[in-house]
């Protein structure tokens, strides 16, 4: 094993720092040049966030891609068992939830206390997104979630 020293472990958390912002911010060129490499594309932080999940969160839709088609893990959950895809349907990204699903997201997995992204979807109205994930599913909704989505698509207005 190698060993570093402390200004060299110093600048590879900066590095590290830079690539979490780099997700953020889409800055597909910078990630790319890390991944060329040999960045860990399943790279997390201090809270379990990996770079796909900062991605997703901010809508960095390039950077997704580029880390997905480099393998990232789609259904990694952060230290809060959350995963990229609930917290995507949270924020009413319908992109990034369509590529998601297409690299294999889980639209039934438990992101803790049985809140999976399909019930993400009913809790915040998300119409258009629920809708999708119920196409990536053949698992059959419960009862409550039978009820939650008769009155979404009866009574509520879709959010955008």
């Amino acid at each position: 094993m190698m060993k570093i020293n402390a200004e060299e472990e110093q600048k590879l958390e900066e590095l590290c720092a830079l690539a979490f912002d780099f997700a953020r911010e889409n800055d597909i060129a910078s990630i790319s040049t890390l991944i060329q490499y040999g960045l860990n594309v399943d790279l997390a932080n201090h809270k379990g966030n990996t770079l796909l999940m900062l991605a997703a969160y901010n809508n960095s839709l390039d950077v997704a891609e580029l880390l997905l088609k480099n393998g990232a893990s789609v259904d990694k959950k952060n230290d809060k068992a959350q995963t990229p895809l609930a917290g995507v349907v949270f924020k009413g990204y319908i992109d990034m939830t369509k590529l998601l699903l297409k690299y294999g997201a889980n639209p039934n997995e438990d992101n803790g206390m049985g809140l999976t992204p399909i019930n993400c979807a009913i809790m915040f109205r998300r119409k258009e997104i629920l809708d999708l994930l119920l196409k990536h599913t053949d698992k059959k909704l419960s009862f409550l979630q039978k009820i939650g989505f008769f009155i979404m698509h009866k009574f509520i207005k879709p959010k955008s």
